[in-house]
C-alpha cells in the first residue's frame, strides 16, 4: 500500500527515510518492442532474439532507458501525493545502469527520500532509486532523481517565474 505524503510538509517529514518497494512488474517482449517502436531504439540486444541469444547476455535484454522510464509508474506504487498542485521531474543527479534486465524477468523499485529542500513555496526532493531485477543479484539501475513540487499552481504562473 502506498505511503500518503500530504503537502510539502508531509514530504519533508519523510526526508532521509526509505519509502519502500513497489510491486514487481514483468518486462516482456511486447513492452520491449513497444519501447523500441516509440523511441526508434532498435538495438539488436533488445529486439533481435536470435542474434541476442549469441550475444554477451545469452538473450534479449530491455533497453536501459526503458528501465529508467519505468521509475515514474513504479513510484506511484510506493507513494501518493496529496495537496500538491504540481509535481514534476526536473533532473537526474546520477545514473548507473548496473546490470541488464533480461526479457521476461521482473523488476521493482526501492525508493528512499534522500533530501528535501525548500524552493520558494514548494520543495525540491531527491529520490534515491534502485531498480532490482529478479534475474540478477546486482541492481539493474541506481539513480538519484530530482523532483520539484508546489502546493498550488495557477495558469498565470510560468516556469520562468519560479
Amino acid at each position: 500500500m502506498p505511503i500518503l505524503l500530504r503537502g510539502v510538509e508531509g514530504i519533508k517529514a519523510y526526508a532521509g527515510f526509505n519509502l519502500g518497494k513497489s510491486s514487481w512488474i514483468e518486462i516482456n517482449k511486447d513492452m520491449i518492442n513497444g519501447f523500441a517502436s516509440a523511441t526508434d531504439d532498435r538495438d539488436w540486444l533488445s529486439i533481435d532474439e536470435e542474434k541476442a541469444a549469441l550475444g554477451p547476455f545469452g538473450g534479449a535484454i530491455a533497453q536501459s532507458y526503458l528501465v529508467l522510464s519505468l521509475i515514474v509508474p513504479l513510484l506511484s506504487d510506493i507513494y501518493l501525493l496529496e495537496d500538491i498542485g504540481l509535481g514534476m521531474q526536473c533532473g537526474i543527479n546520477q545514473l548507473r545502469f548496473v546490470a541488464p534486465v533480461p526479457v521476461n524477468s521482473s523488476i521493482r523499485l526501492d525508493a528512499t527520500l534522500k533530501s528535501v529542500e525548500a524552493v520558494g513555496e514548494g520543495a525540491q526532493l531527491v529520490l534515491g532509486c534502485v531498480i532490482e531485477c529478479d534475474a540478477s543479484k546486482q541492481p539493474a539501475l541506481e539513480a538519484e532523481i530530482v523532483y520539484r513540487c508546489w502546493p498550488s499552481w495557477s495558469k498565470r504562473r510560468r516556469w520562468a517565474d519560479i
